[in-house]
């Protein structure tokens, strides 16, 4: 049997892809001119662009799983496995809060701002959940169903929620966790701990996939799976939904289920992409992109929402905006390239070096 790679580059791969989609949707979101805001390509753009928050909570989940069964199969004990990943996912949360700060510091942003639910403040927690539930259940096959099963769960009570009576009375920063409020919440544990459970379960599956032929596998039935699964769910959708409050686009368990199926079909498809006989060989700006997805997110959006950009703020039409997605990836680019230089450069303590650059999947945004 041929051993695959301890570092699945091509879950690197499909993350830089999902920084390329965050950059496009950030970018036409913000700098394209309100007379253009309502044709169908940029609604098409938003669209498309909405594929990279799932996308990053779907592979936060799968490295959740894979580092804690990477660790164990290292020596560690499942307590302390879970308790690193658990520990990963609240320094996530205690960044969203430094990040949410430095904006109120740069862009001159209301106070109340600070308390705004944005992606990760919804990663964190959910990541703390996720390695609880994998340490709660001490074997693959209960892991699995147990993800699965919080899946369903924060869906089908999306729609519940955000018509429960009685979250009124928390307090606005509170239930802004719960459901969306105006102004205050970008994100919401429901649906949105949903994408990052589903990880979990794949990451499993993938952890167990411990030789080249399991992972080969693995991934072909993610590319025969995933569009079975959102076609599944395209048909679904013409049907009555499940709770008589429930919106397509914002709490249906069809548009969540059309998401996760094509977002299991892109791991498969990254995987192909990393067999081509070249791969391995040459540099990846892909793979370099997505190790250090948190660092472009924290960077391109004061470039892109924050004070240094205003004169671009709602400036140019649809296609001068994708002209600015190009030019804005490109810079990117250049920038997580020269940070990777700058780390070589001046980081000389080669213990420290060699945990940061374990060959263990990380647990990254």
């Amino acid at each position: 049997m041929t051993m695959p790679a301890t570092r699945r580059t091509y879950l690197d791969v499909l993350r830089g892809v999902t920084v390329l989609i965050m950059i496009e949707a950030h970018v036409i979101d913000s700098w394209t001119r309100a007379s253009d805001r309502g044709t169908n390509a940029f609604r098409e753009s938003l669209i498309f662009g909405g594929f990279a928050a799932p996308l990053f909570l779907f592979l936060a989940g799968v490295a959740v799983a894979m580092s804690a069964g990477s660790k164990v199969r290292r020596g560690a004990d499942e307590g302390a496995a879970a308790t690193a990943a658990a520990k990963r996912g609240l320094q996530i949360f205690a960044l969203a809060f430094v990040f949410r700060f430095q904006s109120y510091l740069l862009s001159r942003a209301p106070a109340w701002s600070m308390l705004k639910v944005d992606i990760l403040n919804i990663m964190g927690p959910a990541m703390i959940a996720a390695a609880a539930l994998w340490w709660l259940l001490r074997n693959p096959r209960a892991r699995v169903a147990g993800f699965l099963v919080a899946t369903l769960a924060f869906v089908l009570m999306t729609p519940v929620i955000r018509h429960l009576p009685g979250l009124e009375v928390l307090p606005d920063p509170l239930e802004a966790y719960l459901r969306p409020i105006p102004g205050l919440t970008n994100f919401a544990f429901y649906p949105w701990v949903a994408f990052l459970m589903a990880g979990g379960a794949l990451g499993v599956i993938l952890d167990g996939a411990h030789d080249g032929r399991l992972d080969r596998r693995v991934n072909l039935g993610c590319l025969a799976i995933g569009p079975m699964i959102a076609v599944v769910a395209y048909q679904a959708s013409f049907l009555p939904p499940l709770h008589p409050r429930s919106g397509f686009w914002t709490t249906s368990i069809s548009f969540f289920f059309i998401r996760l199926g094509l977002m299991i079909a892109a791991v498969g498809a990254a995987w192909l992409w990393e067999q081509r006989p070249s791969a391995g060989r040459r540099w990846s700006p892909l793979q370099m992109l997505g190790r250090s997805s948190l660092f472009v997110y924290w960077v391109h959006v004061e470039l892109v929402y924050g004070s240094i950009s205003i004169p671009l703020h709602k400036a140019f039409p649809w296609w001068g905006a994708c002209v600015g997605v190009v030019l804005v990836c490109a810079l990117m680019t250049w920038l997580t390239y020269l940070k990777g230089i700058v780390k070589r450069k001046y980081l000389s303590n080669h213990d420290l070096r060699g945990k940061l650059s374990s060959q263990a999947q990380p647990l990254m945004f």
